[in-house]
């Protein structure tokens, strides 16, 4: 594919960029977010990224065009992970459902949603237990929040003090089980307004980003990424770049499903802040 006989140029992996939001909101970020994760890739020679904003490429069956033609392009035969950014519902037939559920827990592939991708497929059971919760609400909208690490030896994490200050779109998620997943960031609630008419969690566990196994394939999910300002920040682009390695299989880590950690007594420091 792309004139050459192996679709892989040799010691690089191939990437997917898959951003389709024809039915929901297109976050500012994406863009940007899209092109950081293209340029890592490039300049450290571990991948090729291969940017769609349509969903044509979700098949293992070839792409063809809405004459009927076989189109000479990539499907996910020749991707060894996925970056997605997508929203809300994505038209996919069965099969393409099929395919991509597959192409992750049965081939051991990768798949790494951010931000706006966990608010994806919400009609679609296999998807959210594949991705292993669903967004829930942004009950206080953009705001200045504290966020807990709880995994610092996870790749990416050691980018971020235990406990930091950050400027984002703070998610809920639902349908995740901690026993499932190795949860990596949460909230911390102290000052929050845990009586806002749109928190539904009382338990006061916000996760924030989580890695977990689905058959052989690795998931991430990381919620941070909602400003576009916040993929010019070295620790957003450091804990993305880590998660696709470790996606692609290039590095490994324990996952460890637990309990919510006690927040760190280490000193607040400040994040992006956006304008």
């Amino acid at each position: 594919m792309g004139g050459r006989r192996d679709p892989r140029r040799p010691g690089r992996k191939n990437v997917l960029a898959w951003v389709d939001v024809r039915n929901g909101f297109q976050h500012d970020s994406i863009s940007h977010a899209v092109s950081i994760i293209e340029r890592l890739g490039y300049e450290s020679g571990l991948y090729d990224t291969y940017i769609r904003s349509d969903s044509q490429v979700i098949t293992k069956h070839g792409l063809y065009g809405s004459d009927g033609q076989k189109v000479y392009g990539h499907d996910l035969n020749d991707f060894d992970a996925i970056f997605f950014f997508g929203v809300r519902e994505i038209d996919l037939t069965a099969q393409q459902r099929t395919d991509l559920i597959a192409f992750v827990h049965d081939d051991g592939k990768g798949f790494v949603a951010v931000h706006s991708g966990g608010t994806a497929f919400m009609s679609w059971p296999e998807f959210g237990e594949m991705l292993g919760g669903r967004f829930d609400e942004h009950p206080w909208g953009q705001i200045d929040e504290t966020v807990i690490v709880e995994e610092p030896g996870f790749p990416g994490m050691g980018a971020f003090a235990r406990t930091f200050r950050w400027h984002d779109e703070a998610y809920q998620v639902r349908d995740l089980s901690r026993a499932k997943v190795d949860v990596l960031m949460r909230l911390d609630t102290t000052g929050l307004n845990m009586n806002a008419p749109l928190v539904h969690r009382k338990d006061g566990d916000f996760p924030q980003a989580w890695a977990r196994m689905f058959g052989k394939g690795r998931v991430y999910y990381g919620a941070l990424g909602h400003d576009i300002t916040s993929w010019d920040d070295p620790r957003i682009q450091q804990m993305y770049f880590e998660a696709l390695k470790w996606a692609l299989g290039l590095t490994s880590a324990e996952l460890r499903p637990h309990p919510p950690t006690p927040a760190s007594q280490t000193q607040i420091t400040s994040g992006k802040t956006g304008p």
